[in-house]
Parts: C-alpha cells; structure tokens; sequence
C-alpha cells in the first residue's frame, strides 16, 4: 500500500455495512472507517457504496483504531447482482480474478438455473467462472450428473469437492492459488464450511439447514476478505453472502444470447437473422439445436426464463 498526498493512505476493504467498514493498511492493521460525507461520488446508482476487495483512501485518525474514507480506488472489474429491493445493483466484490460458483448435488436442492445465472454474470464482468460442487460425499440423482456434465461440456470448468471429508480440496487449492476468488452460491450450499475447510484461521460461521424447508440459514450476513497464506498455499478468498435468488444486472434481452457459449454461436444464423425471438420462427437454428439435443432443453429453459424476466421487468 502507498502512502499518499498528506496523512492519506490507501487499504483495502475487507468487509462492512452501511457507511462503517474494514479497511486493511498493508501493515496487518484492521480500521474501522466511517464514509466521509456518508457516500462516494464514484459508487453512486449501486445499493452498497464499497464491497470486500475494493481499494479506498482513507485518513487514519490518529490512533489506529478508525479512520475516514476519503475516496474509491478505481475498480479493476466488480461482480453484482440485481438487488430487487432496493432496485438497483448491488456488488458483492470488486477486484477480482474468479468467480466460485457453488452448487450441492442436495440439501439445499441442486438449483442449476442459480449457477446458470452466475456463469452470465460472470461473463458480464469478463470474470473467469469456477463451478464447485460441494457435498459430493452425497449420493446425487441423475439430473444432476447430466446437468454438470453440460456444464463441462460447453466449456466450463467444474470440480467436485466436500468440504466434509477433503475431497477435492487439493484440486479447489490449485485453482484458487495465488488470485482473488469470490464465492457465490445459495444459503446453505457451504461456502462457508468450504473457507474453512481451506483455512482454519477463516473462521467462518456454519449451520445447520431449516429442516422445515430444506434451505439454508443465512450464516454470513456480509461479505468477508481474506488473505490466505499458509506456506504452501497463498490466495485471497472473499465470503459473499448466501442467496436465494440471484437476477442478473446489466443484461438486455438482446445480448443473453451472447452470455450462453451454447447458443452464441449461432446467433444471427436464424432464417429471421437477429430479430428471430427462437420460440416459433421457421428456420431458427437455435430451436434446431434444441431439437438435435445440441443444446440442452433446460439450458435453453433457462435462457426462456431470464429472456422472460427482462421483458415483464418483473423480478419476483
């Protein structure tokens, strides 16, 4: 970290809420720092100004205990979601290399369509994507074998881990070595359990899924940054909160196509050019594709569903 103009200095953001969060001063310090004037012009049009793995100048005040932030390190890339409360996006990290998409094969059910809009989201930022499916110590059920083995085969990397009993974690490590990683995944699905399981001095909060309704308990409430080095491995993990429902920001109806490797190729191809809406129109080659077993049918439900939900602009 560089000492600036005057007593400023730049930290990284390692957590927080509200206008109160804690910044890193390169020197293993942690400052509790409150917003100065309460909101930054450069984070303006997003529902939380700052998320873990933002850089910020901020001024010390005096007894290393807190600070003011003074202003917003321009972002390298940010990964968001669309926060249908507050109507507008929201970032759950700035700065980094990969986005960890994680699944479970069960408890809490295997939501494909979840991960689908991750991997988009992911391409919206220009963020390498990572699929982990956790909890593979359990039996799955042959829908999921063949929804992975999609994944797989259009290109994207996927591991099976537990952060139970360890498997996997050696391959999750190498992956993870030496870059910024975001994970992102449903309540309950273990990211938490996974950050552990890859360094104990994480420290983070787990529990038990509701029996009531096979869902998770929101156990992280706020996003977290680490810094891991334990000699043999050196990464930076950031812990977002668990979600239920994850819609897209900044994805028109006319660039989806784009985001699904699947089907990009073949846009413009259609008997209608760009214009064909791939639901009816003779000489679609996309529904060819659908037909041929080409494209996946409950990839291309998935396309049918967000295509549907940025056309009512409904997102409940």
């Amino acid at each position: 970290m560089s000492v600036l103009s005057g007593a400023g200095k730049q930290g990284l953001v390692t957590g927080g809420t509200n206008n109160f969060f804690d910044v890193e001063d390169g020197q293993g310090n942690v400052l509790r720092c409150s917003i100065k004037g309460k909101i930054l012009q450069s984070s303006s049009g997003f529902y939380n100004p700052l998320a873990p793995g933002d850089f910020v100048e901020f001024v010390p005040d005096g007894k290393n205990s807190g600070g003011v932030i003074v202003s917003l390190v321009p972002r390298k890339n940010k990964f968001v979601r669309w926060n249908v409360k507050g109507n507008m996006p929201q970032i759950l990290a700035a700065n980094i290399d990969m986005v960890v998409a994680v699944t479970t094969p069960g408890e809490p059910p295997f939501r494909p369509r979840f991960i689908d809009r991750v991997l988009i989201q992911a391409a919206v930022e220009g963020v390498e994507p990572l699929v982990v499916v956790n909890k593979c110590d359990r039996e799955a059920d042959c829908d999921v074998h063949e929804r992975v083995s999609d994944w797989m085969r259009i290109g994207y990397r996927v591991l099976f881990v537990s952060a139970l009993t360890g498997e996997g974690i050696p391959m999750l490590k190498e992956a993870l070595a030496g870059k910024t990683s975001a994970f992102v995944g449903q309540s309950g699905v273990g990211k938490s359990s996974l950050l552990n399981r890859l360094w104990d001095g994480a420290g983070q909060k787990t529990a038990a899924l509701s029996s009531k309704y096979g869902r998770g308990v929101h156990t992280t409430t706020r996003g977290c940054f680490f810094k891991v080095d334990t000699g043999d491995f050196k990464a930076s993990l950031i812990d977002t909160p668990g979600i239920r429902r994850f819609v897209l920001s900044n994805v028109t109806a006319a660039d989806l196509i784009l985001y699904f490797p699947e089907m990009k190729q073949l846009a413009g191809k259609c008997l209608y050019g760009m214009s064909c809406s791939h639901t009816k129109e003779p000489g679609c080659k996309v529904l060819e594709a659908v037909y041929a077993g080409v494209i996946a049918e409950d990839r291309f439900e998935s396309w049918n569903r967000i295509m549907a939900e940025i056309g009512s602009g409904r997102f409940e």
